[in-house]
C-alpha cells in the first residue's frame, strides 16, 4: 500500500470497482488513531487494522463478517538492538469462516544485516505457528495474505544479474518462504497467473514501472481446504498507473466458499 492516508482516495475507488469482499492491507505507515476507519466502514465493510508509528502497519477489511482479531502471531520476533519492538507486521481475523492473515514480511535489507537474521527469524516463527494450527485442524480453512518480501523463482524478477548478493532472491529467503509452503499451504495465484514477467511490485526509482522491470512478491498461501475451492486470480496491474499509486499492484483470488 506504502501509506493508506496518501492513497485514501484510490483505495475507495478501487474498492468500488473491484467489488471484493475482503482487503488485506499492508503498510499503512500510520499510527491507529490515523487509520481512515470511514473509508470502509461506509461501504460496509467491517475493519481491523494495527499501526504503531509512520512505518509499516496492517489492516483487514471485510464485508462478510470479522471475528476474532489478533495481532501477531505466535512467537513472533521483535526487532532493535536497545529497545526491540514486535512491529506492526501482522493481523489475523475470521472473515465468512476463513482465518485471513495480513502480512508484511520484513524486508531483510542486506544479506550481511541484522534484519536479514531478523526476516528469516519472522519466517521460522510464522511457519512454526502455521504449521501447528494444519497439524491441530487440518481441514482448516485460512490464507495468508500479504507483500512476503521474497521472490520465489527467477522468472519473479526482471534480471537475476541485476539481483547478484541482494536479498529477495538469495537460497535461505527462498528456503525459508518454500518451508512456509512446505506446512501445509499452496500458493494460489501463479496458476492462474503464469509467468514469466508477471510481476506485483515496481520500484518508484529509475522508470521501473514504464521499463517492466518487477518483482513478484505478493501471494495469497492457502491451507488445503481452502485452495481447493481457488476458482481464479488476477494481479490488477492497471492500479499501479497514474498519479498517486502505490507500488504494489492488489493481488485478487476467487474463491468458492
Amino acid at each position: 500500500m506504502n501509506s493508506i492516508r496518501a492513497r485514501h482516495d484510490r483505495i475507495g475507488a478501487w474498492l468500488d470497482r473491484s467489488d471484493v469482499d475482503v482487503l488485506a492491507i499492508q503498510e499503512l505507515k500510520c499510527k491507529d488513531e490515523q487509520f481512515p476507519k470511514d473509508l470502509f466502514t461506509s461501504r460496509g465493510y467491517e475493519v481491523s487494522f494495527h499501526g504503531l508509528n509512520q512505518w509499516n502497519g496492517v489492516a483487514i477489511a471485510s464485508r462478510v463478517g470479522l471475528e476474532d482479531p489478533e495481532i501477531g502471531f505466535a512467537d513472533i520476533p521483535s526487532f532493535g538492538d536497545e529497545d526491540p519492538v514486535v512491529e506492526a507486521r501482522a493481523l489475523s481475523a475470521t472473515c465468512g469462516g476463513v482465518r485471513v492473515y495480513s502480512l508484511y514480511v520484513p524486508n531483510g535489507r542486506e544479506l550481511d544485516h541484522p534484519h536479514y537474521t531478523y526476516k528469516l527469524e519472522w519466517y521460522r516463527a510464522l511457519t512454526a505457528d502455521i504449521s501447528a494450527q494444519l497439524r491441530d485442524t487440518p481441514d482448516k480453512k485460512l490464507v495468508l495474505c500479504g507483500d512476503f518480501n521474497v521472490a520465489p523463482l527467477d522468472e519473479d524478477v526482471w534480471d537475476m544479474a541485476e539481483f547478484d548478493g541482494l536479498t529477495h532472491v538469495s537460497e535461505r529467503e527462498r528456503q525459508a518462504f518454500n518451508t512456509l509452503l512446505d506446512a501445509g499451504l499452496s500458493e494460489v495465484t501463479r496458476q492462474f497467473t503464469p509467468g514469466p514477467g508477471v510481476y506485483t511490485f515496481w520500484d518508484y526509482q529509475r522508470l521501473a514501472f514504464p521499463k517492466k522491470k518487477g518483482m513478484r512478491i505478493d501471494f495469497e498461501l492457502a491451507s488445503p481446504s481452502l485452495a481447493a475451492q481457488a476458482t481464479g486470480a488476477e494481479i490488477d496491474r492497471e492500479e499501479r498507473k497514474g498519479k498517486g499509486a502505490s507500488d504494489h499492484a492488489p493481488v485478487i483470488v476467487d474463491f468458492e466458499v
